[in-house]
């Protein structure tokens, strides 16, 4: 962190910068609560914070700024493990602005993002994938990513990663005891342990596999929805938004640009295309918009061409493809002639009356779903970038070791590939960190956490 000093006292809104109700402002630090106390005045004069025990709630009111609640905690019974305090205040801006400029006139320093968090780990109140958990779960947007996030916060990516490198640890120790002793100083098979590493590489990729479930619930996917002029697309956009956000006219050519909203569906996170109209354009504005729309369309992790029923077909290349959901729309108008061949491989929907639409999302969840590697019940998933590239690093490294031996090389040559294995099982936990590892996952955080 750039203004890093364990020894300040900080603080920072814990809630958003908006009016509201109430607002809390969070406080840690060592003499924070001695320091406030005589400026917070009491109903009852036992009150007072510096006498109050931890995680007791006081009613007063604050320098004169405003009548609140102060909750204090002390030492490790608090979210950083260190002396803490929340201020629970009215939540308009002024009164917020007020006791800010008020926290900083005592000396306080406004903390960074993430700063919270950082303590906490700082003091073992949790380890790194918990705090990146923290991160996770406040920026998840749907259910299935919330309840992974929470998982890892409850500490199951923890858990396994420790008994992943507790195997490795064997690992080192017996090939330790090889480096140590010779066969005939300790009179038992010093055989290298082959099996050992294998399963080990088998859990950390079978962790290291559910990277991709992990990153299209939380980061999510594009869906583009194309097709010719009058299909349809606007009106299904809306209906994806449960809004009327895209302008839905029967005049042809209507959306000239494509517009861009985001969306859940079946937990999964959905940036939304609605683009413009394929034909054949004269205008030049509306040539560069159906431009960018095939290039959109290229590029989406899942494609909706929509047709209309009562239109001739018209397919294009990337329909063909394993990720386009092909869509004959307004089913609730069109002859049951339309959807026979050869129509069989497109989706009969009506976004008038929303039949088929349900069957849609079903078809989109299963398209997407089965890009990735879905973990086995009651396994850790991980969605973060930096964990997985450990992960990778350690079953590279083992891997390695595996090689070496089978090359005939001499155990103080294996040695370092398993220490190097450790080493990156180490930085997932924070077992093993550097101020550029915490400075880079700290950076992410929102301001007060």
């Amino acid at each position: 962190m750039k203004n890093f000093d364990a020894d300040d006292i900080i603080f920072a809104p814990a809630t958003a910068w908006a009016m509201g109700a109430i607002a809390v402002i969070r406080v840690s630090g060592k003499g924070c609560i001695d320091a406030i106390s005589p400026d917070f005045k009491t109903v009852r004069k036992d009150h007072s914070l510096s006498t109050r025990k931890t995680a007791t709630a006081t009613y007063g009111n604050l320098a004169g700024l405003d009548d609140c609640i102060i909750t204090i905690y002390r030492g490790r019974q608090s979210y950083t493990g260190e002396e803490s305090l929340e201020i629970s205040c009215h939540g308009g801006l002024q009164t917020v602005k007020e006791i800010l400029d008020y926290l900083l006139s005592k000396g306080f320093r406004k903390a960074e993002g993430g700063e919270f968090t950082l303590r906490a780990f700082l003091h073992g109140r949790m380890d790194l994938t918990r705090a990146e958990a923290v991160n996770e779960l406040i920026k998840s947007r749907g259910e299935t990513a919330k309840a992974m996030a929470l998982d890892r916060l409850n500490g199951s990516l923890y858990r396994r990663i420790e008994d992943i490198r507790a195997l490795v640890l064997s690992v080192m120790g017996k090939l330790e005891v090889q480096l140590d002793y010779s066969e005939d100083e300790i009179g038992e098979d010093l055989s290298f342990p082959e099996e050992d590493i294998k399963s080990a590489i088998e859990s950390i990729k079978r962790l290291s596999s559910t990277f991709s479930a992990g990153k299209l619930y939380s980061q999510g996917a594009s869906v583009v929805i194309c097709g010719r002029t009058n299909a349809g697309k606007s009106s299904l956009f809306n209906l994806f938004l449960k809004q009327e956000r895209a302008i839905v006219s029967p005049i042809k050519g209507t959306t000239r640009d494509f517009l861009e909203a985001q969306c859940t569906v079946n937990s999964i996170p959905i940036r939304l295309y609605d683009t413009a109209g394929f034909r054949d354009a004269t205008e030049e504005i509306e040539k560069e918009g159906i431009r960018r729309s095939e290039a959109l369309a290229e590029n989406a992790d899942i494609l909706i061409y929509m047709t209309d029923a009562s239109e001739p077909v018209e397919d294009r290349e990337y329909t063909e493809k394993d990720n386009c959901i092909k869509v004959l729309n307004k089913a609730d108008i069109a002859s049951l002639e339309s959807f026979k061949a050869p129509f069989d491989s497109y989706l009969r929907l009506s976004v008038a009356t929303g039949e088929g639409f349900n069957r849609l999302c079903d078809i989109l969840t299963q398209k997407l779903e089965s890009t990735i590697t879905l973990p086995s019940s009651g396994d850790p998933v991980i969605e973060n970038q930096r964990q997985k590239d450990n992960l990778d690093r350690a079953s590279g490294a083992l891997e390695l070791a595996l090689k070496h031996n089978q090359e005939g090389l001499p155990v103080d040559i294996i040695a370092p590939d398993v220490q190097e294995a450790l080493l990156a099982l180490g930085e997932i936990t924070g077992e093993v960190t550097t101020e550029d590892i915490l400075d880079n996952i700290f950076s992410n955080f929102c301001v007060g956490k």
